[in-house]
């Protein structure tokens, strides 16, 4: 996944905001939780980083092409960085995205949640 389909992407998730920060990675947002970072590599696809179910970041961190996410996980936090699509498929990154951006909207407040039509 390239940098620039990655924000496409993001940016067609509801209620969704995108700054660059952390050193000029793409910062992905619902109602200003973070749920996907972005960040071109060398080879020029996109490092993604997104928050995951903790079953999921059990099995997802021993793929090939994925790793615990660098700086989150090392705090705890249930973050995947996609690197290749060696062990999962843009398509499934997209889902996975999805997903996260599902799990931070959950953690909102009720109220913000209405107010950003994801209740």
């Amino acid at each position: 996944m390239t940098p620039q389909s990655c924000n496409a992407f993001c940016a067609s998730l509801r209620a969704t905001t995108h700054v660059v920060q952390w050193g000029g990675a793409d910062v992905w947002k619902v109602g200003g939780k973070v749920f996907a970072i972005a960040r071109e590599q060398d080879n020029g696809e996109a490092a993604v980083s997104f928050k995951c179910s903790p079953l999921s970041f059990d099995i997802l961190k021993e793929q090939p092409g994925l790793r615990p996410a660098p700086y989150l996980a090392s705090r705890g936090m249930k973050w995947i960085q996609w690197q290749t699509a060696e062990s999962m498929s843009d398509d499934a990154l997209r889902d996975y995205l999805r997903e996260s951006h599902r799990l931070a909207a959950a953690g909102l407040t009720r109220r913000l949640r209405l107010e950003l039509r994801l209740a």
